[in-house]
C-alpha cells in the first residue's frame, strides 16, 4: 500500500511534468499497464491503456497547447488512491474543428482521480 506523502509526491511530479510538457516525466512514475479515462460532463472522451497508449496520447496533447497549467485545489486520500480537485487552464495550439479557434484560452475546473499500486500511478480519471 502506498502512504499519503508518496501518494502526493508521485501527483505533483506528474502535474509538475504535465505543466512543463515532459511527457518522459510523466510516464516515469506510471505503472506499464496504466489507464487513462478522461470524461466531458458524464461523456468519456478519451481512453488509453498501457504505458505506450498513454504516451502516443501525450504527445497528441502536447501539439494542441501552447501553454497548459494544472495547480491542485484540494486533494483527499483514500485507501489506494487520492482525488484532486483541479484548476486548468490552456492556450489552444491550433483551432478545434466546431469549436474554439487557435490563441484562444480554455479553462476548466475539473476532478483527477489517481489510483497508486506498486509505488506508481496505476490509473487516472479526469473528469471535467
Amino acid at each position: 500500500m502506498t502512504d499519503d506523502a508518496t501518494k502526493r509526491d508521485l501527483i505533483e511530479r506528474y502535474i509538475a511534468a504535465y505543466n512543463d510538457f515532459d511527457i518522459e516525466g510523466m510516464v516515469a512514475i506510471l505503472a506499464p499497464d496504466i489507464e487513462f479515462e478522461n470524461y466531458s460532463g458524464e461523456e468519456l472522451t478519451t481512453l488509453a491503456s498501457g504505458i505506450e497508449e498513454f504516451r502516443l496520447l501525450a504527445q497528441r496533447a502536447k501539439g494542441l497547447f501552447t501553454e497548459r497549467f494544472q495547480r491542485v485545489a484540494s486533494l483527499v486520500f483514500s485507501q489506494d488512491g487520492a482525488t484532486a480537485e483541479i484548476d486548468y487552464h490552456g492556450r489552444l495550439a491550433q483551432d478545434i474543428p466546431g469549436g474554439p479557434k487557435a490563441g484562444s484560452l480554455l479553462e476548466l475546473n475539473g476532478t483527477t482521480e489517481f489510483t497508486f499500486g506498486g509505488g506508481r500511478i496505476v490509473r487516472i480519471v479526469d473528469r471535467s
